[in-house]
């Protein structure tokens, strides 16, 4: 699993060599999944579930269920995305990302069923230690 996470967000953090892996459209996604999976992180004590719950909550349980589950992701929308976290957060992630709220909720709905799918291999998110521990180690280098 660390590899097959470390290659994903490694494409999305450092943007590869060819500029694509990392941008879509000109949009950073290393940019906005590192800054979401920042604030998530410490805004859920290192654990995912309370993000799950948030986009079930915000009409996206179908979806966010087939990123953990084992079958086929489900498309979002930036629109969906935004409506499911809110527009404080939207905002909040924007503007640590560096883009517009709209860049950030695009972002989102694109990385967020690849790293989602990533961080449950077997259908079940992480314990919150392991997934803090393994998330530190390849943000930080």
């Amino acid at each position: 699993m660390t590899q097959d996470l470390g290659g994903l967000l490694g494409g999305l953090l450092g943007g590869g060599q060819s500029g694509q892996s990392g941008q879509a459209g000109g949009l950073n996604l290393g940019a906005i999944i590192s800054a979401a999976l920042s604030m998530f992180m410490k805004n859920q004590g290192g654990n995912l579930n309370g993000l799950m719950s948030q986009l079930q909550a915000g009409g996206l349980g179908e979806q966010a269920q087939s990123w953990v589950g084992t079958g086929k992701n489900e498309p979002v929308t930036g629109e969906q995305v935004a409506d499911a976290l809110g527009q404080e957060k939207v905002q909040e992630l924007a503007t640590k990302a560096g883009v517009t709220p709209e860049q950030a909720a695009d972002g989102l709905a694109q990385a967020l069923p690849q790293v989602l799918d990533k961080l449950s291999p077997n259908g079940q998110l992480p314990d919150p230690q392991a997934l803090q521990q393994q998330l530190s180690r390849l943000m930080n280098g």
